[in-house]
C-alpha cells in the first residue's frame, strides 16, 4: 500500500522531533521541573469534533521537552470500524505527540484550546509522569472505548486523580441533565447529527446522571477542574489561560430542511394517506383485518394492504420515538384502540373513538404534566390507562 507523501513527510517530521527532543519516550528520566496541564479543546465543525476534546500536556521546564498525551487516537482503517463503532466495540489508544504539532493542528482547525496548569507537588508530578509513561507502553496503550463512561476525557481525569496524594473534591455543576440532554446541547447547531445520535441512544441515556458522570464532556471536566480542591483544600488548578484562540466559522444550523420540518411533512403525508384509506377503503380494510382469506377471495390485495398499513406504523414510530419516548409510544399504539373496543358499537365508531381517546389523553397528560411538574410521557400513559379503566367498567356494566 502506498503511503501518501504528506503523511510520510509528517511522520518523518515527528520522528525527527522525537530524536531532537531527546528520547524515544516522552519526558525523559530527568524529571526535574515537571509541569502538567489539562488541555480542553473547544468543539469544531465536523461530526467527531462537535463534543470537543481533552488531552494532558507534560512539560519539563529544565530540558524543554513538551508533549501532549491524547487518549482519543483511533484507526479509521481498522477492519469493520463503522460496525464496531455502532456496536460500542471500538478500540482507542493513547497517542503522544510534541506540543508543536498539537498546537498547529488546532490552529488550523480553528478550535480554541484552554490550558489549566495543575498545582501538583513534585512527587505527584513524578507519579503522573510514571503513570503516563507506563500507559504508553505498547501492551498498555489500547483500551475499549465507551463514549459515556470511558473516553478520552474520563481517561485524562482518572490518570490525574491517580497521581494525587489526596481525594479530589469537585464543585457542584451549574447545570444538570441526562446523557441525551448533554449530547443534544453539543449538537444543537447540527440538527441532522442531533437527530441521528438521538435515534441511536438507548433508554439509559434518559436517566439522570451524577456530577461525575457529566464529566464525560470536555467542557464539563474543565468546569469541574476550575473549582476542584485536593485533600487538605489546596486548589487543583494553579492557572488557567486560553493558549489558542477560536477561529470557528459555525456549523450547519441554517439548514432549511431540518429533521423537525421533514418529520412534520412525512407525518402529514401519513395522516392524509390514512384518512384517504379510511374514507375510501374502510370496508375492505376491515374485511382484510377480520378475515384475510375471505378478503382475498373477493379480489382485495391483502398483501398490499397489510404492507401499506405496516409501513405507515413503521414510519410513524421511527419519526416519533426519539421525541416522545418508548413508553408513551406503546401506550398510544395499544390503549386508545383497546378503550374504543370496550364501548364501540360498530367499526366506524371504533375508529373515531380511538382517535378521540388518544387526543383526550394527550391533552390531559400535558396539562397534568405542567401542573404537577411530572413527566409528560408518564402523565399521558396514565391518562390512557384511566380511560381504558373507565371504558372497561362501562363494558362490564352493560354485560
Amino acid at each position: 500500500m502506498r503511503i501518501p507523501f504528506k503523511l510520510h513527510f509528517r511522520s518523518v517530521l515527528i520522528l525527527l522531533a522525537i530524536f531532537l527532543m531527546g528520547g524515544t519516550l516522552p519526558l525523559s528520566a530527568k524529571r526535574d521541573s515537571l509541569q502538567f496541564s489539562l488541555l480542553t479543546c473547544a468543539p469544531g465543525d465536523l461530526v467527531y469534533e462537535l463534543f470537543g476534546h481533552t488531552a494532558i500536556r507534560g512539560r519539563n521546564l529544565t530540558t524543554g521537552e513538551d508533549w501532549v498525551y491524547n487518549y482519543g487516537v483511533f484507526d479509521f482503517g481498522a477492519p469493520n470500524f463503522i460496525m464496531r463503532f455502532v456496536r460500542g466495540e471500538t478500540d482507542y489508544q493513547l497517542g503522544v505527540v510534541p506540543y508543536y504539532f498539537f498546537e498547529r493542528e488546532y490552529r488550523l482547525r480553528g478550535s480554541a484550546v484552554t490550558e489549566q496548569v495543575l498545582a501538583l507537588r513534585p512527587q505527584e508530578a513524578r507519579r503522573l509522569d510514571s503513570l503516563l509513561r507506563n500507559n504508553y507502553l505498547p501492551e498498555n496503550r489500547e483500551y475499549r472505548y465507551n463514549y459515556f463512561y470511558d473516553n478520552c476525557t474520563t481517561r485524562a481525569r482518572d490518570r490525574i486523580e491517580e497521581a494525587l496524594d489526596g481525594v479530589v473534591t469537585y464543585a457542584p455543576m451549574q447545570e444538570e441533565g441526562t446523557f441525551r440532554q448533554w449530547v443534544s446541547r453539543c449538537t444543537q447547531d447540527s440538527p441532522w447529527t442531533d437527530f441521528g445520535i438521538g435515534l441511536c441512544l438507548g433508554a439509559e441515556a434518559d436517566r439522570p446522571i451524577s456530577a461525575r458522570s457529566q464529566m464525560f464532556l470536555p467542557a464539563n471536566l474543565m468546569e469541574a477542574f476550575s473549582g476542584a480542591t485536593v485533600g487538605d483544600g489546596r486548589r487543583l488548578v494553579d492557572a488557567e489561560r486560553e493558549i489558542i484562540p477560536s477561529n470557528r466559522q459555525g456549523g450547519e444550523g441554517s439548514s432549511v430542511l431540518s429533521p423537525m420540518l421533514v418529520g412534520l411533512l412525512l407525518l402529514a403525508v401519513v395522516l392524509v394517506a390514512v384518512i384517504v384509506f379510511w374514507v375510501l377503503l374502510s370496508n375492505r380494510l376491515t374485511l382484510t383485518a377480520i378475515h384475510p382469506q375471505l378478503a382475498s377471495s373477493r379480489g382485495i390485495p391483502v398483501g398490499l394492504a397489510q404492507t401499506l398499513f405496516t409501513t405507515a406504523i413503521a414510519v410513524t414510530v421511527t419519526l416519533t420515538i426519539s421525541s416522545v419516548g418508548l413508553l408513551i409510544l406503546n401506550s398510544l399504539l395499544v390503549l386508545p384502540g383497546a378503550s374504543a373496543r370496550n364501548v364501540a358499537r360498530n367499526m366506524r365508531q371504533y375508529h373515531a373513538l380511538s382517535v378521540l381517546f388518544a387526543l383526550i389523553a394527550g391533552l390531559t397528560g400535558l396539562i397534568l404534566s405542567y401542573q404537577l411538574g411530572c413527566s409528560a410521557g408518564a402523565a399521558i400513559s396514565l391518562s390512557l390507562a384511566a380511560i381504558f379503566a373507565v371504558t372497561f367498567a362501562l363494558r362490564k356494566s352493560r354485560a
